[in-house]
């Protein structure tokens, strides 16, 4: 009897690290997870060591693959998915970060993006890229890193030092260990088309990006497709040789795992940000409404596109409140907070804690509570924490639909939808039907189909697609006076935040 081929996902995010082995019915069969410390060294700074991004990204992937094994099944691929943009450069023959990483949360560079614009750059940059000029992409991380670390420069000029997101992080540790030997320098297509560096268009590398934003190609990697060949672990990572065969950034991962193949199908991830990724086809489609054009994948060659529209803070709301605030123990106790309140006194939570990114991309704005009053306690702040994540997916939608996009269901993950009272009144105040999967943690289960699909597993996105399943689906249920008054006071506490 053979062992049961399993595909190992590992799902690098921005909060913890976790590893789950799925079966060839998209099952998980073995998880792991663990959180790594956030590093805020100043006002609008947010970084990680990249090496423990590797360790518990090496101990969850470990314990995950013994779990599953034990059970009879044995691990055929693995696929890497990670939060992107977030920045690390290392040295090509020691494996050591010559630096934390830059987190894409950070907002250190909104200088160096201003003195960009004011150059002429970000018609350029919007073109090539389907991006904005802000401080959330790579490229203006990788620069100042450059600057600010004695001799980096001049010794990436020279190819010592290679630039990575996580993903490429991840790779060259697997397939190399930390001395770098015989270590693969790869990405794929999706993280590549959010480093502002990437033509989305011609599919390589811009020389003129390149040139604008100061950063020598001679410390870039390969980019490869998300199905691919990204190399073999090195034995004495994981026990053996295993070939890595699916990489792709966090939401693009999340759209693969929601089965979000055909032009027009949109869905909604909720983590520590918020990020709504529209297909739009085998085309780039431009945005009048302030969203970005980014790569869905590229699979055997061909490039599938999408809108997106991204929020900085989502369930980094609620962590908010738990850590900074310790108004709660655990996420899960905002539902029958915000349950016990009639409404919602009137309080609005602008979580501008790292700028307001779609549609305002404005990284100077700050957080701030609208309308407290003193019988205000920490319920009615749950319920605005848990609140502002709807109103701001219903300011991206309001601008996907300005974009020709009108979808009539909008599909949920990510761990805050878990949360009934949370998509439900998502559903109430976006005024469509909101489905949730059986699967809620559908970035780790893209990359799995991916791997899944390069190594033979899956046959085709159409068998991908009919394993996706509905646990549920959430009806709007408000009265369109209370929803237009509620949608009100939000975009009072926007324009307030906005003008401060």
């Amino acid at each position: 009897m053979t062992d049961t081929p399993l595909i190992l996902a590992i799902d690098q995010g921005t909060t913890s690290s976790r590893a789950i082995v799925y079966d060839a019915a998209g099952a998980a069969v073995a998880t792991a997870q663990e959180e790594f410390p956030q590093i805020y060294p100043a006002d609008g700074w947010v970084e990680h060591d990249p090496e423990a991004i590797w360790a518990t990204s090496l101990s969850v992937m470990r314990a995950a693959m013994k779990e599953a094994e034990a059970g009879g099944g044995r691990i055929v691929a693995i696929g890497v998915t990670n939060q992107r943009e977030t920045t690390i450069v290392w040295n090509r023959e020691t494996g050591a970060p010559i630096y934390n990483a830059i987190v894409w949360q950070d907002r250190r560079t909104a200088p160096r993006c201003a003195t960009l614009k004011e150059a002429g750059h970000e018609a350029a940059v919007r073109e090539k890229t389907g991006l904005v000029l802000d401080p959330y992409f790579s490229a203006t991380k990788v620069a100042w890193i450059l600057d600010h670390v004695e001799g980096a420069r001049e010794a990436a000029q020279k190819g010592a030092l290679a630039f990575g997101t996580v993903d490429s992080f991840l790779i060259w540790r697997l397939t190399g260990g930390t001395a770098g030997k015989g270590a693969r320098h790869l990405t794929d297509v999706t993280n590549a088309s959010r480093t502002s560096l990437y033509n989305i268009n011609s599919n390589d590398w811009d020389e003129t990006l390149l040139e604008a934003f100061d950063v020598p190609r001679a410390c870039l990697p390969d980019v490869r497709d998300c199905a691919d060949d990204f190399g073999e672990t090195d034995p004495s990572v994981l026990g053996r040789a295993i070939p890595i065969a699916g990489v792709a950034g966090d939401q693009q991962a999340a759209a693969i795992g929601q089965a979000g193949f055909s032009e027009g199908a949109i869905k909604s991830t909720y983590g520590t940000g918020c990020f709504v990724l529209a297909h739009t086809g085998t085309r780039p489609v431009s945005s009048s409404a302030n969203l970005l054009t980014t790569i869905a994948y590229r699979l055997n060659g061909e490039t599938a596109y999408a809108l997106e529209g991204s929020i900085f803070v989502a369930g980094a709301a609620v962590q908010w409140l738990r850590d900074e605030l310790e108004i709660i123990k655990d996420a899960s106790e905002t539902d029958a907070l915000a349950r016990s309140l009639p409404d919602n006194q009137g309080v609005y939570l602008v979580p501008a804690f790292a700028g307001l990114g779609a549609p305002h991309w404005r990284p100077d704005a700050r957080g701030a509570v609208y309308g407290l009053t003193r019988g205000a306690g920490k319920a009615a702040l749950a319920r605005a924490a848990l609140e502002c994540v709807a109103y701001q997916t219903l300011d991206l939608m309001d601008a996907i639909a300005a974009d020709g996009v009108n979808p009539t269901a909008l599909r949920v993950d990510g761990g805050m939808v878990a949360n009934d009272w949370m998509v439900q009144f998502l559903a109430d105040i976006l005024d469509i039907t909101v489905e949730r999967p059986v699967v809620m943690e559908t970035t780790a289960l893209g990359a799995a189909y991916l791997a899944g699909l390069k190594v033979g597993m899956f046959a085709s996105l159409d068998e991908v697609a009919a394993l996706w399943k509905r646990e549920a689906a959430f009806e709007p249920a408000m009265e369109s006076t209370q929803r237009t008054a509620l949608i009100d006071g939000w975009r009072s506490a926007i324009r307030k935040t906005l003008l401060d």
